[in-house]
């Protein structure tokens, strides 16, 4: 493709806006990575210095993302996730005109770690259902959670989880129709090759981890929660609702 040399406008300029096009069409999607340095210095018949140039003031304006060793990507649009008192994963993501779907990883009765323990306030050799589930927004991973119910209080959990992966409907079905978030804690840490994998993103890029406790209208502890957010597309708002 072509530039205008003598159009007066800086070749970089020019490549930032062919691509900054390309973007906005369609032909290069949320999460998509962009041709390498090489073939776009091809394309536009550049040094890769100015083809460099045009990239950078892209990343500034938050349209792509560039990742050492990786590549360049257009940006993904970030869901804003609201954390209060009441946190429905469905609704948070519909609410914002997406598609949720959930897709369950991994389900096991196990003897939990002790700050699990502690949040849930079992005594130790206490089992847990845990389950682990990646939360998807139109398809795209947002968040991978690990969920820890008490054993002897929803001995049927395991079961409902399988036929619906949904978290609200399981805790229905066992006798709790409604609960509310006790306390969030945020921390953030590079993501394990497993994380990176489960939430499609590089392990060059942060998760943002929430360890939440969620209660029973009585007060009584029913899920301990270890939620893993793609900080790239998600971010996370603490407020009262």
């Amino acid at each position: 493709m072509t530039l205008d040399r003598a159009a007066g406008v800086a070749l970089w300029r020019q490549i930032a806006g062919r691509i900054e096009a390309d973007i906005t069409s369609g032909i290069h999607a949320p999460g998509d990575r962009l041709p390498t340095e090489a073939e776009l210095s091809a394309r536009f018949g550049v040094n890769r210095h100015t083809l460099r140039r045009a990239m950078e003031s892209l990343e500034a304006r938050g349209l792509v993302r560039v990742e050492q060793g990786r590549g360049s990507f257009v940006a993904e649009d970030v869901l804003d996730y609201p954390l209060g008192t009441r946190t429905r994963f469905s609704e948070i993501i519909r609410s914002q005109n997406r598609e949720p779907a959930g897709q369950l990883v991994r389900l096991a009765e196990i003897e939990p770690e002790p700050r699990i323990r502690e949040m849930l306030d079992l005594r130790k050799g206490a089992r847990v259902v845990m389950a682990e589930r990646i939360a998807m927004a139109d398809g795209r991973p947002v968040a991978l959670g690990a969920h820890h119910f008490p054993l002897a209080r929803f001995p049927r959990i395991a079961a409902q989880l399988r036929e619906n992966p949904s978290i609200t409907a399981a805790l229905a079905a066992s006798g709790v129709p409604d609960y509310r978030r006790r306390v969030t804690r945020i921390t953030a840490r590079m993501p394990t090759a497993e994380e990176a994998m489960l939430l499609v993103q590089s392990r060059a890029r942060p998760v943002l981890v929430s360890e939440a406790l969620n209660v029973d209208p009585d007060g009584r502890p029913v899920d301990a929660t270890i939620t893993r957010y793609a900080a790239g597309r998600t971010q996370l708002v603490v407020g009262d609702a």
